[in-house]
């Protein structure tokens, strides 16, 4: 063990009234009057032989982590499960305190802070909150930590106690324990209570993007609706971010009563309810095209009276007339959809203009939309996507690539239909079925019969489910095209051929090199173990050969 001899700040010497002018620092631990207490950091945790296995044996009873662990879905399975095991197999007293909040960027830190014993979990902090600062508290025996041990020493327990190397002992005058705390009845074992992953995604981005908006000090939010689930889900999520608001609000929270004020520039406005904060916190658009439908454009707007944004319908037509008469102009000649005889170059080209200038027009009126309503303050634009997209085309013709904030870049497309239902607001309405049974499409090609023609799935050639498979094993697995099509092989053996299966892998994996456009995701809620934001989590080469 390694210790070094720290000299204490003046600062904390006056503060704390020590008398002694250095520290120890390093592989220590305090020695109370009563007990022993050690310690161990965030990611010591998950490692093989974390530091708690060899403090048990050298007789530590409490153990302490003071934790940076940021949130993936089911990660509190994982994190529960490792601090109980560690307590069963080697007893004692854990306990576990987490960051909670916005990192202002791409990940949050959701608490959920624990006090466990003997394998047994006593308290549980929530796991998601608008609160700054969460205290938990239990009473624990350390005599059942003691008599635990007593019940699991073993011949192999007492052989690996006798060769670990022993821990500095830092001593300390008090003891946690007094005469009084002999009366107090001690805390009760409880059931940890999971949330299921839609719940999490959705809870999860509510509290990021509330400290995004409040540490930002931006007025309120901007989002484009298309009528489709991913938008709707990204909606809903903003609905439920102002529920919890209120309700914070209403349980005398006076930081979140004072930050809203603030966002909104009123000193004495206080929410009546969600539906009423929402009206003043999200302004939601249409932006239509000549390859727009009157069912989206439909579902847009009914979503919006639902939940009480501030919603604004405007056809972009005339502006993409106007680009690419331009184009007409100087090249002398005019691109085509290839439902008018045009090549696959001039479609693709005539889709992105459509996405690319929506972005645009997004945020003029994010910056301008406020200010024509007499209000101050700019908007923040929010993107909806999902991570299933992220090495398909369809990420770059989105108009979500070049928003604010992402408040969906990292949720698998399959919750998002459970989001949408966790919305007390259109669960029983008609329009959440309608929202559910229609088909993801970006209707950016011409329209057939007055009907949309163009489907993700289609111009993708493979479906969503196909791709939340592709995603996690090229994310998570680390596989490349050609352990790729060895997994695949197996799974899908009942439903495709050998030469099926080489061809699904050869499209998907072409589509790898789009991959770099990843890199310009803006601020996104990452929540899902294969996430995109490859700079952060893939340290695999951006740039692929895509002939091969």
């Amino acid at each position: 063990r390694q210790t070094e001899e720290y000299f204490l700040p003046r600062m904390i010497q006056d503060v704390t009234k020590q008398l002694q002018e250095t520290t120890s620092f390093g592989d220590t631990v305090l020695a109370t009057q009563d007990t022993c207490i050690g310690s161990e950091i965030c990611e010591e945790l998950w490692t093989p032989h974390s530091p708690h296995v060899d403090m048990g044996l050298d007789s530590m009873e409490t153990f302490t982590n003071a934790s940076g662990s940021h949130h993936v879905l089911r990660k509190a399975h994982t994190r529960v499960d490792l601090v109980t095991m560690a307590t069963a197999k080697n007893g004692g007293i854990y306990l576990l305190a987490n960051q909670k909040g916005c990192d202002g960027d791409r990940l949050y830190y959701n608490s959920c802070a624990l006090i466990a014993t003997n394998g047994c979990i006593f308290a549980q902090g929530s796991q998601f909150s608008l609160d700054d600062v969460e205290v938990l508290a239990a009473t624990l025996d350390l005599e059942d930590v003691r008599s635990h041990r007593a019940e699991i020493s073993s011949y192999e327990r007492t052989l690996r106690a006798s060769k670990v190397s022993p821990y500095p002992h830092v001593k300390v005058d008090f003891a946690l324990l007094c005469r009084e705390d002999l009366l107090e009845p001690p805390s009760e074992p409880i059931e940890w209570t999971y949330h299921s992953p839609e719940e999490e995604i959705s809870l999860g981005a509510v509290c990021w993007l509330w400290d995004f908006l409040r540490r930002s000090r931006q007025a309120r939010f901007f989002l484009p609706l298309s009528g489709g689930v991913d938008s709707a889900a990204t909606a809903c999520i903003v609905y439920s971010m102002c529920r919890q608001v209120c309700e914070a609000v209403k349980q005398g929270n006076q930081e979140e009563l004072a930050d809203i004020r603030t966002i909104m520039d009123k000193l004495s406005y206080t929410p009546q309810n969600p539906w009423d904060l929402c009206g003043h916190v999200l302004t939601t658009c249409y932006l239509a095209s000549e390859n727009s439908s009157q069912e989206t454009c439909g579902r847009a707007r009914e979503l919006a009276q639902q939940i009480g944004s501030h919603h604004i319908g405007l056809n972009i037509e005339p502006t993409v007339t106007a680009v690419v008469g331009i184009f007409s102009l100087v090249m002398g000649r005019r691109p085509l959809f290839e439902a008018h005889r045009g090549s696959r170059r001039e479609n693709l080209a005539l889709q992105n203009i459509q996405a690319q200038l929506r972005m645009a027009v997004a945020y003029l009126f994010a910056q301008l939309s406020l200010w024509a309503r007499g209000a101050h303050g700019g908007l923040l634009v929010l993107g909806s996507a999902n991570v299933d997209e992220r090495p398909l085309p369809i990420l770059t013709v989105c108009p979500c690539s070049g928003s604010t904030s992402h408040s969906q870049a990292d949720g698998d497309l399959t919750y998002f239909p459970h989001i949408v239902c966790c919305s007390e607001t259109l669960r029983s309405s008609l329009l959440f079925f309608s929202i559910l049974a229609a088909l993801a499409t970006t209707e950016l090609e011409p329209l057939t019969d007055g009907q949309v023609s163009q489907m993700d799935e289609e111009d993708m050639g493979m479906t969503y489910t196909e791709l939340s498979v592709y995603g996690r094993l090229w994310k998570v697995a680390k596989a490349g095209p050609y352990s790729m099509f060895c997994r695949l092989v197996t799974m899908w053996k009942e439903v495709c051929s050998l030469q099926q299966v080489a061809d699904r892998v050869r499209r998907f994996s072409k589509y790898q090199a789009n991959r770099h456009n990843t890199t310009t995701l803006t601020p996104a809620y990452h929540a899902e173990s294969y996430s995109p934001d490859d700079n952060r989590f893939d340290l695999r080469p951006f740039l692929y050969c895509a002939s091969w």
